[in-house]
């Protein structure tokens, strides 16, 4: 039973926060960002309330690295937890001791917290560590022989899960390759996404006491869903929701490699991607549109209940995904050492209480995000590398506003360092192991062709070299001493290493 709340009592409590996150979610799969597949009704519909912002990038495209920025506020470098546990190769598995997180700024004003779904921020310690009431679900990838899961779906004589129809890449010598996508021999109330709708739903009622009542404890809730990360593995309703002939494949399907780094054609290879025909591409993307629009069902669920239980009008809701996926894009899959829009831009929607719907184009980070829970909940911001976005949702002049964004990627599978500057031009990407990259965003938005040898953009990319250096040197960011000797940096703004031998240099 929930308690009511008196006007006035109303528009003085903190407000709540409900954070919706996918994971491995481009884009061009929602309608608010231009599909024209009508599949993402409820998250259109929250859009369409709120602000949605376009040039949205997430600090890396990984998911351990970008959620541990999420929770501190810092750049991946800056808690140095790089890779995905499952996949490291050296680097460190859990967030050092010590790390600010808004989890801890926003208990101490007062917040009850809530974690519900896909935690990956290091291997053992879960959202519990953190202050979360919730359950640890470790991993990348749903956990479909969770205790709790099975539990849930015998409670609720649902049956077990299984995969049918499974789709697996080929590789070059004809052997079995990666799954892709499959088909559950289950209804869409049994998937565990559904799982984790309920858990968030049950949450919401669980918090709406407390938050409701006049002297109530704000909460903040997050719904952390694993899809549509691949492999899609969905029921047949939504698997054969979405038409194939409807689907238009990204121009960058006519990826050459030409004048790129070599890895990326390693990676294609190593995902196969070329074993699918055009054909199969656009069932693949069919699919994972499908998958899309099942997540939005659940979603839609959720905030179905957030208005039922009379919370909307005091809790701000937020949608975003800790990074796209290429799904066969530059003839690659998944995520990688590639530095494509495909995989740094990343939905984000911020639905505040009375807000009026507009959009946004300035660059904005996932670490934002972390500076706006500080900014709702009244707690101290410092420390935190982002900036709230709620001047932005106001439509408020704001000074001083990033121009561009600087991202950072560690390895995937392998350690490997790059780092990428875009503004609303052009984007570089110092590559270490390979040639670097200079993309002109408004003549080749596809990202195909790699001027960074073309002599009518020499200008251009000394520029953007020389700005890369001057924020990884502002950011205490060490990339900068490779970059000081590769080019454009005047010499008297390179950073020296702090070597013994220097020091006895007359």
């Amino acid at each position: 039973m929930t308690t009511s709340a008196s006007p006035s009592a109303a528009v003085n409590k903190p407000r709540n926060i409900l954070f919706l996150m996918t994971d491995q979610q481009r884009i061009d799969t929602l309608g608010c960002y231009g599909n024209t597949s009508n599949h993402t009704p409820n998250l259109d519909r929250l859009a369409a309330r709120g602000t949605t912002f376009d040039r949205a990038y997430t600090p890396t495209a990984i998911c351990t690295p970008a959620r541990a920025s999420l929770l501190t506020g810092l750049q991946p470098f800056e808690h140095g937890l790089l890779a995905n546990y499952e996949w490291n190769s050296g680097h460190r598995e859990e967030l050092p001791d010590g790390l600010p997180t808004f989890s801890a700024a926003l208990m101490e004003q007062g917040y009850r917290l809530g974690h519900v779904g896909k935690w990956h921020v290091g291997k053992d310690r879960g959202p519990e560590h953190y202050g979360f009431e919730g359950i640890h679900l470790p991993g990348a990838l749903n956990v479909f022989d969770d205790p709790g899961y099975e539990g849930w779906l015998k409670a609720n004589d649902f049956p077990d899960f299984h995969i049918s129809g499974p789709v697996y890449t080929t590789r070059a010598d004809g052997s079995r390759g990666h799954l892709i996508a499959g088909v559950t021999d289950q209804p869409t109330e049994a998937t565990f996404e559904a799982f984790l709708a309920d858990q968030t739903i049950d949450k919401l009622r669980e918090f709406a006491d407390g938050a409701l009542s006049d002297d109530g404890t704000p909460f903040f809730l997050s719904c952390h869903i694993f899809g549509p990360h691949l492999p899609y593995l969905i029921p047949q309703k939504w698997y054969d929701m979405v038409d194939p002939d409807t689907v238009e494949l990204p121009g960058s399907f006519a990826e050459t490699f030409n004048g790129k780094p070599m890895i990326q054609q390693t990676y294609a290879e190593y995902w196969s991607t070329d074993c699918f025909s055009v054909e199969e591409w656009k069932k693949l993307t069919a699919v994972y549109w499908g998958y899309v629009a099942m997540i939005d069902h659940e979603i839609g669920r959720i905030l179905a209940v957030l208005d039922e239980l009379g919370l909307t009008e005091n809790t701000a809701v937020m949608f975003t995904a800790d990074h796209g996926e290429f799904t066969g894009a530059h003839r690659l899959n998944d995520k990688g050492p590639a530095m494509y829009e495909d995989i740094y831009r990343i939905p984000a929607i911020l639905a505040l209480p009375g807000e009026q719907e507009r959009r946004e184009d300035r660059f904005v980070s996932l670490l934002d995000f972390t500076a706006t829970f500080h900014d709702i909940a009244g707690a101290d911001p410092s420390g935190v590398h982002g900036r709230s976005l709620l001047p932005l949702a106001a439509a408020e002049e704001v000074a001083g506003w990033r121009e561009d964004i600087l991202c950072e990627f560690h390895g995937h599978h392998f350690p490997y360092a790059q780092r990428m500057l875009r503004n609303r031009e052009v984007k570089y990407i110092a590559n270490p192991e390979g040639i670097d990259e200079f993309y002109d965003m408004v003549a080749d938005p596809d990202e195909l062709n790699n001027v960074i040898n073309v002599p009518s953009y020499r200008d251009r990319v000394a520029a953007m070299r020389r700005s890369m250096y001057r924020q990884l040197v502002d950011r205490g960011d060490k990339f900068a001493q490779w970059l000081a000797f590769a080019g454009d940096i005047p010499e008297d703004e390179r950073v020296r290493p702090v070597t013994a031998v220097e020091r006895f240099i007359s």
